[in-house]
């Protein structure tokens, strides 16, 4: 049994707060490039040109990326051998988050209560989602997720008697229906089966995929290859201003379900799909 104590978590979160906003993973910043090469539109290239230079800026100057910095989304995997001590691990988590967007000078974006809309002016709490896990360490990964893209979010439950293309189909006119909205070029996070609420993070963890990398499963890699094609033949676009580069990727996940059912659940990534990793 190893001990941990939460202030190390505190500290980590707040850490990843800040890298995540300030520096896109490399295989992001790597499919701008190649987004550059493959865009025909002359307007959709100097938009790429703009994107990586603003990345570049971000990460020299350490500013946000983006004025958005998001509702700071956890995935906390936490090994069975691990002992915390000194209070609990959610409160740690939220105050990493505090930390972190007060003292990275981050934009604190989240209210108190859907409906009063009082500010918590320190983006706090987070959205955590814990999971046990063997071993005696703790991954923590900050997915910060703007509003923009978030607001494009769906759900729709299937019938098992759906077929692949008419998923496929529901998938790539969602994405293409957001049009502007989620700030494309955008990557599409799916999640196939369980339940509504199991979807839905299915659909928000597909996000952190490397965009260079397709699901294991040709089944389903497949599907990805044919809904990002869908997408990127729709001509919304870099930003939505036309082109032909209106996504980076697609990456599905899917989940055993009931016999009588079929989730759907997508999560659109801006073209800055941010996340920051690291250990205890």
């Amino acid at each position: 049994m190893r001990e941990v104590h939460v202030s190390e978590v505190t500290a980590l979160v707040r850490r990843l707060c800040m890298e995540a906003n300030y520096h896109l993973p490399e295989d992001i910043q790597q499919s701008f490039v190649r987004g550059k090469e493959a865009e025909q539109s002359p307007l959709g290239k100097t938009i790429f040109d703009e994107m990586i230079r603003n990345c570049r800026l971000a990460c020299d100057q350490e500013v946000p990326i983006c004025q958005d910095t998001g509702t700071a989304v956890i995935f906390a995997s936490v090994g069975q051998d691990v002992h915390l001590v000194g209070g609990a691990f959610e409160d740690a988590v939220n105050e990493g988050v505090r930390q972190g967007y007060t003292d990275g000078y981050l934009r604190k974006s989240i209210v108190s209560d859907p409906l009063r809309r009082v500010n918590t002016n320190d983006n706090t709490p987070a959205v955590v989602h814990t999971r046990l896990v063997p071993g005696e360490e703790i991954e923590i990964i900050v997915a910060p997720k703007g509003g923009g893209s978030e607001n494009m979010s769906a759900l729709k439950m299937f019938t098992p008697a759906a077929t692949r293309d008419q998923i496929v189909a529901y998938i790539a006119d969602t994405v293409i229906a957001a049009g502007s909205n989620p700030c494309p070029p955008v990557i599409i996070g799916v999640g196939l089966g369980g339940t509504a609420d199991k979807a839905s993070e299915l659909a928000k963890k597909a996000l952190l995929r490397p965009v260079d990398v397709h699901s294991a499963d040709e089944f389903y890699a497949e599907m990805e290859r044919d809904i990002l094609e869908r997408v990127n033949k729709s001509g919304v676009g870099p930003q939505g201003l036309g082109g032909t580069v209106t996504a980076l990727a697609c990456a599905i996940e899917p989940y055993p379900t009931h016999i009588a059912s079929l989730p759907c659940a997508i999560s659109i990534g801006c073209h800055i799909t941010r996340h920051a990793a690291g250990r205890i």
